[in-house]
């Protein structure tokens, strides 16, 4: 990559630092002005957009960066968070799904489709993907937190069945 390029997108990533995302933005443009294939900078402007919640900007930038790498890992996990994000919960998964074809040991694609099915209702197969994610990364505090909300829920939904069945 081009030296001044690689100055340009310092630039954006301190001003997304000191949280002036619409400077940011400036100069992730700047970067793709002089090359609109640079992944980097559709991505980190896809995360700007994001923070800025301008979903439906920072969908077209992922999708742009796969068009270009339909294989970028980032690019994946960051459309299916956006998706999620925007509750298209089913449209999010494959994107999940893709990252696990690529890594099998993707913790956060684990933990982010577990939170996408728990959104769809389907708690158990979301406990069991926030497992396979702490199985990769015991530390994974957003793994563990949703394993332990969706066991409350398991166990509320269990009580009230119960207690259904006894009247």
């Amino acid at each position: 990559m081009k030296h001044d390029l690689v100055k340009l997108l310092e630039q954006a990533n301190n001003f997304c630092e000191d949280e002036q995302y619409d400077k940011a933005l400036q100069y992730y443009d700047k970067v793709l002005n002089q090359d609109p294939t640079n992944i980097k900078a559709l991505i980190d402007k896809g995360v700007t957009l994001q923070l800025l919640r301008n979903y439906q900007k920072a969908i077209m930038c992922y999708k742009n960066a796969l068009q270009i790498d339909p294989n970028n890992i980032d690019a994946l996990l960051n459309l299916g968070s956006v998706l999620h994000t925007v509750k298209k919960y089913t449209d999010a998964i494959p994107h999940y799904d893709k990252v696990l074809q690529i890594d099998k040991k993707c913790a956060m694609a684990f933990a982010y489709k577990g939170l996408s099915l728990a959104e769809l209702g389907e708690i158990s197969k979301a406990l069991k993907l926030f497992k396979k994610a702490l199985a990769i990364d015991k530390d994974y505090d957003l793994a563990q937190l949703s394993k332990d909300e969706a066991l409350k829920i398991l166990k509320s939904r269990l009580k009230n069945e119960l207690k259904s069945k006894i009247q």
